[in-house]
This record gives structure tokens, sequence and C-alpha cells, in this order.
């Protein structure tokens, strides 16, 4: 009898097992609505097919001039499929105190953005935005909470989270560049 039951108990935790797996590896990434910076909600199915990067950005940072690598990025691959998602946010030192409008108004004069800049966003604590929750989360790359402005999750065509980059990691560096052309020539 007690062969039984441990046999039973052992099958029972392996199907739990496999079941939290099924459901870490689900791609939920198109299931997310977002909010542009002018209030309108953004179904992320809208980039299905495309490699992205998304970045939580801050104005007040002394990682601000990536912008001008990001921009670079983007004009030299969006014409392959590849968009960037900003996300602004004030949660590390409060550096990213503006309105929305004047959070595209800088990066528009001060670094020629022209990728989507999103809402300002929560990507700590209890008030995380749910994709940060499930970027964050996602088995694929290093788990844990963001640490710092300017880390940048790159996202497959399919829309798996294929790389985490943290804050020092430059927009142009080899790794970063790299791993952008990799993901864009899955794409053909």
């Amino acid at each position: 009898m007690k062969k039984i039951f441990v046999v039973i108990l052992i099958s029972i935790s392996a199907l739990n097992l496999q079941g939290q797996e099924e459901m870490q590896s689900e791609n939920k990434f198109y299931e997310f609505v977002v909010t542009d910076n002018t209030g309108k909600e953004i179904q992320l199915s809208t980039y299905e097919g495309k490699v992205l990067l998304i970045v939580n950005v801050a104005s007040e940072c002394g990682y601000t001039p990536q912008y001008d690598g990001l921009q670079k990025l983007y004009d030299t691959y969006k014409g392959s499929g590849f968009e960037i998602l900003a996300f602004p946010c004030n949660d590390f030192g409060g550096q990213e105190p503006g309105t929305n409008e004047e959070i595209q108004k800088f990066c528009s004069v001060n670094f020629g953005v022209n990728f989507s800049i999103f809402d300002k966003v929560k990507i700590k604590d209890e008030a995380k935005a749910p994709l940060y929750n499930w970027l964050t989360s996602n088995p694929n790359v290093e788990t844990g909470d963001v640490k710092w402005n300017f880390e940048k999750f790159l996202i497959s065509g399919s829309g798996e989270v294929i790389a985490r980059f943290r804050s020092s990691v430059k927009p142009l560096s080899e790794e970063l560049v790299i791993a952008v052309e990799t993901e864009l020539a899955k794409l053909n």
C-alpha cells in the first residue's frame, strides 16, 4: 500500500512540474496591451513577426546618452523588421520626472529619437507593469528585477525573450548588435 501511495505522489509531482514548465514556456508576449505616450492602447500582437528591443529609459540618468546609440541601432535595422519599444520609468532615483509630452520632446530634440516611446511605467515592487513582470520572470534569460535605467530585453520575431542586457551594455556594443542581427536573420 505504501509503495502505491509513493508512486501516486511521484506521478502527481511529475505532472505538476510538467504543467509548470508548460506554463512558463507559453508565449504570452503578444497578449500584452500597453499604452503609448498619447494614451492609446497598443496590442503587442501588432509587433508579431518583428524583432524587438524593449528598454526602460530615463531622461536624467547617466545612461541617457544611450538614446543616441538606440536611435542609430534603430536607423540601421528598422527596414529589416526591427523595432525599439522604450518605456520611460521614474523608479530609479527619480530620473524620469517629466510628462509623456516632455519626455517625447526631450528625446526628439536632443537625440532625434523616432522609435516608439510609450507611457511611463512602474517596473519595481508590487506596482510592476505586467509586461515587466513577465520579462523579469522569464526562464529564457536571467530572472530578477531590473537594476537600473536602460536595461534591455531582446524579443524574437515569435515573441520569445532571447537575451537580457544590463544598463552598462551599450546599444551599439558588439554583443547586442550580433544578437539583433542573429534574430533578424531568422526572419528571412
